[in-house]
């Protein structure tokens, strides 16, 4: 039977595209405004060269290595080159035909590629020289993420009934809606490991590294919460019931984990603050990415208010162990993934979704949970090694810190001559105000 082009589902995914990408923008903002003045800049690039590098190594093999079907291998999509130039006429094929173009969906996955080694960048802000980070996307991308990628979101190609190139977890029926292990498992890990490699920044916990912009976190914070609609939502790949269910399970679990975040902080510290509004919110939104289409909306609220509980406290795990994790990659990301994949071991129901399973609050015993958690901590201990040992290569022959002296005076200036905020006449002329 011939496939026809369904414009509305078509509709849907160009514009979660439009909105996953600018959650990476909305990511700038979020973790520009956390650093202090001397660094915004310099973190806002990291997020903005993420998005330059990784849209052309997409196009050259990266949907390919990812979601391509040339290889018959539960491990990468296909070895080749791609160029996308023999996709135009062809419609998407994961694990069955969409009625949506190829390059629709190759452009919602490529927002996925983007964002995830952009997470990784607020573990490592203040200190980090732009060139290597500028490496280190392009090698991570192609060895962490692309073949991550395949392994949980590749349903294979599905021609009649026969089925092949199914990814690795995927296959082992590993539920993932929209990315808590191949985005923030994988970026959190990663996150972590390159906190280890380039060590703590110099005077942590000695020098104040307050935010210095809490309204730019909260607009950070507003965009992301608005292109994660995108995000889960759009990973239906259609304007159908599945989304709706994501959609409203998305608003809810965050907004529950923002209060979550905040009871936290009351009962802890005796005030709530605007950067945990910022942080809980986030929190919620990783926690219930790969739970959003698996679970009723009651669930969703007591995944996303134990979600800003869980991340609230986690935070502190970097004074406790000695790491410099600067904008609490782990704690939030990482954290926050695990949780969301392990919960769909506890909520889920095929009464939601039958293309899901039976979590232990509905009588399916252990077995979900178990997969989940085999899954999630696969690609964690994946990601954190293979990350450790590309950032102890990239440290030992490029460099992937800057020196001392321009961490102190301020890697805006150092890395980019250029600084954020002009509170001095300028010899260029003109004045600041």
């Amino acid at each position: 039977m011939d496939i026809v082009l369904n414009s509305g589902d078509t509709a849907w995914v160009l514009a979660s595209s439009a909105l996953v990408l600018l959650m990476t923008p909305g990511l700038a903002f979020f973790y520009g405004g956390m650093v202090r003045t001397k660094s915004v800049l310099n973190m806002m690039m990291m997020s903005f060269i993420t998005i330059g590098i990784v849209s052309v190594v997409w196009v050259i093999y990266g949907f390919n290595w990812a979601f391509g079907y040339s290889a018959d291998s539960k491990w990468i999509g296909g070895w080749g080159l791609s160029g996308l130039g023999n996709a135009v006429n062809t419609f998407t094929n994961n694990g069955g035909a969409y009625p949506i173009p190829t390059l629709a969906f190759s452009a919602f996955q490529l927002m996925f590629a983007i964002i995830t080694p952009a997470l990784i960048s607020g573990a490592i802000a203040d200190r980090t020289k732009f060139s290597a980070w500028a490496v280190f996307v392009t090698l991570w991308v192609t060895i962490v993420y692309f073949p991550v990628a395949h392994w949980v979101f590749d349903f294979g190609d599905k021609f009649g009934e026969e089925l092949k190139g199914v990814g690795f977890l995927a296959g082992k029926g590993v539920l993932d809606f929209a990315g808590g292990t191949a985005v923030h498992i994988n970026a959190g890990a990663a996150g972590l490991a390159l906190a280890l490699v380039l060590g703590k920044r110099h005077g942590w916990r000695k020098d104040p590294m307050r935010p210095h912009s809490l309204p730019l976190v909260l607009l950070g914070s507003g965009l992301l919460w608005f292109g994660w609609f995108g995000f889960n939502a759009g990973s239906a790949l259609g304007a159908n019931a599945t989304a709706g269910l994501a959609l409203i399970n998305t608003q809810v679990a965050t907004g529950a984990a923002l209060i979550g975040w905040l009871l936290v902080e009351k009962i802890r510290d005796g005030h709530a603050t605007s950067l945990g509004a910022a942080s809980g919110a986030v929190a919620g939104l990783v926690a219930i990415t790969p739970a959003c289409a698996f679970v009723a909306p009651w669930a969703a609220v007591v995944l996303g208010l134990l979600a800003g509980i869980f991340c609230a406290l986690a935070v502190g795990l970097k004074y406790k162990f000695g790491f410099d994790d600067s904008l609490d990659v782990v704690g939030v990301h990482l954290v926050g993934g695990l949780w969301g994949c392990l919960s769909i071991g506890f909520f889920a129901t095929k009464h939601v979704n039958s293309l899901g399973g039976e979590g232990l609050l509905y009588g399916g015993g252990t077995h979900l949970l178990g997969v989940q958690a085999f899954g999630a901590f696969f690609v964690m201990a994946y990601s954190f090694l293979v990350t450790l040992v590309l950032g102890f290569i990239i440290n030992k022959t490029i460099g992937f810190r800057i020196s001392q002296e321009a961490e102190i005076t301020g890697i805006d200036f150092a890395e980019h001559r250029e600084t954020a905020y002009e509170l001095f006449n300028s010899s260029r002329g003109g004045t600041s105000l």
